[in-house]
């Protein structure tokens, strides 16, 4: 089988992270776009289906090109394989390149098909660019959100790497999307309400490049808030640390208990009987 091309994996990465913003704006479009200003009125399953949602999403983007790329989807995932995983460091910045691209074009798709709904929702286009992107919930507090943003990428990428270690019990081929997936559902009910747990810097500054082309004017790129860096800053380091933490806390004594583990020749394992 022959090894695919760089052109190949960028392809992938683009679509795969297409998918998955067109899936996860999607959620929070129809969360956002569709009430009718009734008190304690929940919206298409509200705050649960979106993180429902977005789960899905990364096992949907991870099933179009986790064969030919290996499915980063993710700029800190990346970082985090050139880091500890000898991923090629030449292939970093296409990779995030490509990543935010396809992000970029998942939410204009997004806005693309709900046009309608929001000029209806928001005629002037300045209070709506959250379904896109992600904004403090203390803006007094920025570093707030950049912890939650470094944690919440922290855990991701230390359970990225026990689902997918060999040395470790990995899954099924075909269900490590599906660990992975909910891996982020789990993050997103239990982390990111103070910036929106993005978790990844192309679901967030592609989306946000959009939606200061097509005239969002609360985007946090030109409206004056500065608040872009959080989402990219924050995941890029804890993905490290993440991925980090499993390796010095996990993965370096799988190799002792692999060996532990290993019947010697001659010998079947001992059973406890």
């Amino acid at each position: 089988m022959k090894t695919p091309t760089l052109t190949a994996e960028l392809i992938a990465e683009f679509l795969g992270t297409l998918v998955l913003i067109a899936f996860g704006n999607g959620v929070v479009a129809m969360v956002l776009l569709f009430g009718h200003a009734v008190p304690g009125e929940v919206v298409n399953g509200g705050y649960t289906n979106i993180t429902l949602a977005w789960g899905l999403a990364v096992t949907m983007g991870i099933y179009i090109a986790g064969k030919i790329s290996g499915a980063h989807l993710n700029p800190a995932v990346t970082l985090a394989l050139a880091v500890r995983r000898g991923f090629p460091w030449r292939k970093v910045i296409p990779y995030a390149a490509v990543q935010t691209a396809g992000a970029f074009l998942g939410s204009a798709l997004v806005f693309w098909n709900y046009r309608i709904a929001f000029l209806k929702a928001d005629p002037g286009l300045d209070h709506t660019a959250g379904i896109f992107t992600t904004f403090p919930a203390f803006p007094a507090a920025l570093s707030a959100g950049f912890i939650d943003q470094t944690i919440g990428t922290a855990l991701l990428l230390l359970m990225i790497f026990a689902i997918t270690d060999e040395r470790n019990q990995p899954p099924l081929a075909n269900m490590g999307p599906i660990m992975i997936g909910l891996v982020v559902v789990v993050i997103g009910m239990s982390f990111g309400g103070l910036h929106g747990y993005a978790i990844n810097p192309a679901r967030d500054l592609g989306p946000r490049l959009f939606t200061a082309l097509a005239g969002f004017k609360n985007n946090g790129l030109t409206d004056g808030s500065q608040v872009w860096w959080i989402p990219i800053a924050g995941p890029l380091l804890g993905g490290v640390i993440g991925a980090c933490v499993y390796d010095f806390g996990v993965r370096r004594f799988l190799a002792a208990v692999e060996e532990r583990n290993t019947p010697a020749p001659g010998r079947g394992r001992a059973t406890g009987q």
